[in-house]
């Protein structure tokens, strides 16, 4: 047992319902498997299941637990700061993709 960090700069849902309540709402909630450790407080870029750019958000809160089925999640909950403009969401997917979702990444 142990507490994974996340990047900094990257929050990547892995759901499009959760996403589309973040931007329909300008606030939601994702939840990840594994404790982690998300950044309370700092603003960071929203990536679509699809690795794409979208948005910038604030974590609101972060908490990990063991839910009833006795697995370890994390519940990241976060308020849309903004949208990101084509040119932004262009730019910042194909930095990620570079940095952490691209092959580069994984050698």
């Amino acid at each position: 047992m142990g507490f994974q960090t996340e990047f900094n700069s990257v929050c990547k849902f892995k759901s499009e319902q959760e996403l589309y309540e973040l931007l329909e709402y300008g606030r939601g909630k994702m939840v990840k498997s594994g404790f982690r450790v998300f950044p309370t407080g700092q603003k960071v870029i929203a990536y679509t299941p699809g690795n794409v750019a979208i948005a910038i958000v604030r974590i609101v809160a972060s908490i990990a637990e063991i839910n009833f089925q006795g697995e370890e999640v994390t519940q990241v909950e976060m308020e849309l700061i903004r949208r990101l403009t084509e040119e932004e969401s262009r730019i910042q997917t194909a930095l990620a993709d570079e940095m952490f979702f691209g092959e580069q990444a994984n050698k």
